[in-house]
C-alpha cells in the first residue's frame, strides 16, 4: 500500500458542473497548470443512481456512477499544499451527508480551509469585465474577501454541493469561502472562462501561488471575438429593420457543438493527438480540455482526461 504524504497546511479547493462551467474550468486549469496528481477517491456510496449506459460503436458498456476525485499539489516551497476535488456530478440526495463524509476525510489530513468555486448569473452585458463575488464563514474570512476587493453576497443562498461543502466544513470547525464568478443571464450554456479567470485571480492572490495565466486569456479573448461577431450581426440586422430587439442588443447563444458520434475522423485524430502531448506535458492539457469544450465533447472524455493525473507526467 502506497505510503500517504503528510501534507503541509493543506487546502480543499472543489468545484462540480454548473453553469457556464465556471467552477470546473477554474479546477481543471489549476490542475494542469500544476501538474497535480490524483490523491484519493471519494466513495458517494449509493447516493447516485445510473440513469442510463454509454453505447461505444455498438456495444453496450458497464453502468458506472459518477465519481468525485482528489487530487493533490505539494507546494514546492513548503508553505502550503493543495488539495483539488473535483464532482463530475452532484447527488440528486443526501448532499449533507456527502459534504460531511468528505470533511471528513480531507480533515483526517490536515485541511485548514475549504475553498469552492461556483457562478452568479446576473444582467451583465458580456462587453463587461466579470466580478467576482464571494461570502465566507467567518468574520475574519469577509474581511480577506473585503481586502482582495471582491463583492461580498450579502444576502442570498449558494446552491448545490458548492454551498453544502461550506456548511459541513463550518459545522467542523474548518473556515471556508466561496468564490462565484459573474457571467450573463443569457450565456448560461456557453463555457464562460472570463468568470473562471476572475476567480482564479482571486484564488492565487488569496494563497500566494503562481499560476501562468496566458492560456486561460487567450480562451477569453476567443470567446470575446466570437461574442462580438455575433453582437455585430444583431445590430446590423436591427439597424436595417430599424428597431430594437427584446434581447437589447444582448447575444443570442451560439448553437451548440455536435455530440461525439458527430465527430468527423479529421476531429477525432486532433483528438487523439493532444492527449498524447498532454499525457507527456500535463501543462498541455487544459488545450486539450479546450478542443474537448469546443466540440462538446468534454462530458464523453472526461474520465479519460482525468485519469491523465493518475500519476507524474512523463
Amino acid at each position: 500500500m502506497a505510503e500517504v504524504p503528510v501534507l503541509k497546511k493543506p487546502w480543499l479547493v472543489a468545484a462540480w458542473p454548473g453553469m457556464g462551467n465556471v467552477g470546473l474550468n477554474a479546477l481543471v486549469y489549476l490542475l494542469a497548470k500544476l501538474d497535480m496528481t490524483l490523491f484519493a477517491e471519494i466513495d458517494s456510496g449509493d447516493l447516485f443512481d445510473v440513469d442510463d449506459v454509454e453505447v461505444k460503436r455498438g456495444v453496450i458498456q458497464t453502468p458506472r456512477r459518477p465519481r468525485n476525485r482528489l487530487f493533490l499539489w505539494k507546494d514546492p516551497s513548503e508553505k502550503r499544499d493543495l488539495l483539488l476535488l473535483l464532482g463530475e456530478a452532484q447527488p440528486p440526495v443526501g448532499k449533507h451527508a456527502f459534504c460531511r463524509e468528505v470533511i471528513s476525510q480531507v480533515r483526517s489530513h490536515g485541511v485548514e480551509r475549504v475553498v469552492t468555486f461556483a457562478a452568479m448569473a446576473t444582467s451583465i452585458h458580456p462587453r463587461q469585465p466579470s466580478r467576482v463575488f464571494g461570502a465566507a464563514t467567518s468574520e475574519a474570512g469577509l474581511r480577506e474577501l473585503r481586502r482582495l476587493e471582491v463583492e461580498v453576497l450579502e444576502e442570498g443562498h449558494v446552491g448545490g454541493l458548492n454551498g453544502v461543502l461550506l456548511g459541513a466544513a463550518l459545522e467542523a470547525g474548518i473556515e471556508g469561502i466561496c468564490l462565484l464568478g459573474e457571467l450573463p443571464q443569457l450565456l448560461l450554456r456557453l463555457v464562460y472562462p472570463k468568470a473562471s479567470r476572475v476567480i482564479l485571480e482571486t484564488f492565487t492572490t488569496l494563497t500566494g501561488i503562481d499560476v501562468d495565466f496566458r492560456e486561460i486569456a487567450a480562451q477569453v479573448e476567443a470567446l470575446d471575438r466570437q461574442l462580438q461577431r455575433v453582437m455585430d450581426d444583431l445590430e446590423t440586422a436591427e439597424d436595417a429593420e430599424g428597431g430594437e430587439d427584446a434581447a437589447d442588443g444582448l447575444p443570442v447563444p451560439p448553437a451548440l457543438p455536435s455530440p461525439q458520434e458527430a465527430l468527423t475522423d479529421e476531429q477525432r485524430t486532433a483528438i487523439e493527438n493532444l492527449f498524447d502531448q498532454a499525457r507527456h506535458d500535463r501543462s498541455r492539457a487544459f488545450e486539450l480540455k479546450q478542443e474537448l469544450d469546443r466540440l462538446g465533447v468534454f462530458r464523453d472524455y472526461e474520465d479519460r482526461f482525468l485519469d491523465l493525473f493518475q500519476t507524474r507526467g512523463e
